[in-house]
């Protein structure tokens, strides 16, 4: 069988719910009407023989076209394997965090998720590294990351898990924090709430936070969440929304340095990295290619 007609599946089988077991019964369907060979690998948990065994299967039979189920921690463990090499990936969300599936306006149509990841429209993805780790879509530091550290340490999953652990982090946070900010072209110190990193326009929550994100346009924007507002958090959940400049403000970068005299929480992807009182990010242009609908 020629390696152009071997696909490669990489599925997390802790991701997502019941409703996997109906995707990959399509999938599987699909991939037999195309006359292709669907290889499949779970992934367990420990990242250094995950990345060894991915490695071997592409090496082996010659794999050029990756298909992830699960969500952004899959995907994102996926595109730090593969990342320097000629594969293309098409994303199956199917975890309990899609922001990166979101940002590429993937339906929720199972059917349809298959066509785009088998499909022939794609993108040369830009990726961000971010104090030594890849980051697809969004990081940040300050109060949305404390958020997900005490979710991570939380028995509750889900958006309740979520929800639950709002208050509490209201409460503890030491917020605001002062910033030092270094870009490409200036040097500003500011207050606020947290800073995004953001290759992407939104969170896998729908929050609109970056109007001016594109994935493939060679630079991304530092976020300034200037202060805690009710009002204008609930205007990111309407696209249409005009962003108060007292509330945020975005400078567009291929390179940052962020720096605080206190220690603060740093996520990526969705995933608490640590706490940190340096940030280092630069843009990785056009280096994921990835599966997008024709109409992207």
């Amino acid at each position: 069988m020629e390696s152009k007609n071997k696909l490669l599946l990489v599925a997390n089988p802790i991701s997502g719910n019941s409703g996997n077991e109906t995707l990959l019964k399509q999938l599987e369907l699909e991939v037999a009407h195309r006359n292709l060979v669907l290889l499949k690998y779970e992934t367990t948990g420990n990242e250094s023989d995950d990345k060894k065994n991915i490695l071997k299967y592409v090496i082996t039979h010659h794999i050029r076209h990756i298909l992830v189920m699960g969500g952004d921690g899959t995907i994102k463990f996926v595109a730090e394997t593969i990342y320097n090499q000629d594969i293309s990936i098409g994303i199956l969300p199917a975890g309990s965090a899609n922001g990166l599936a979101s940002n590429l306006k993937l339906t929720d149509d199972v059917e349809t998720q298959i066509q785009i990841a088998l499909g022939a429209h794609s993108i040369a993805m830009d990726l961000l590294s971010i104090n030594g780790h890849i980051c697809l879509h969004i990081a940040d530091v300050g109060i949305n990351a404390e958020l997900i550290e005490n979710f991570e340490n939380s028995p509750l999953r889900g958006k309740l898990g979520y929800a639950l652990q709002t208050i509490p982090t209201l409460i503890t946070s030491e917020y605001p924090y002062h910033f030092k900010i270094q870009t490409n072209n200036e040097t500003l110190e500011k207050e606020g709430i947290l800073i995004a990193i953001a290759n992407a326009k939104q969170f896998g929550t729908g929050a609109m936070i970056n109007p001016h994100g594109k994935l493939d346009d060679g630079v991304f924007e530092v976020v300034i969440f200037k202060k805690l507002d009710v009002v204008d958090i609930f205007k990111t959940l309407n696209q249409n929304s005009e962003m108060d400049s007292d509330f945020m403000e975005f400078r567009s970068t291929t390179k940052a340095v962020i720096t605080s005299k206190k220690s603060i929480s740093l996520q990526i992807d969705g995933e608490f990295i640590g706490k940190t009182t340096k940030i280092e990010a630069s843009i990785l242009q056009r280096k994921l290619k990835i599966m997008v609908p024709k109409d992207f």
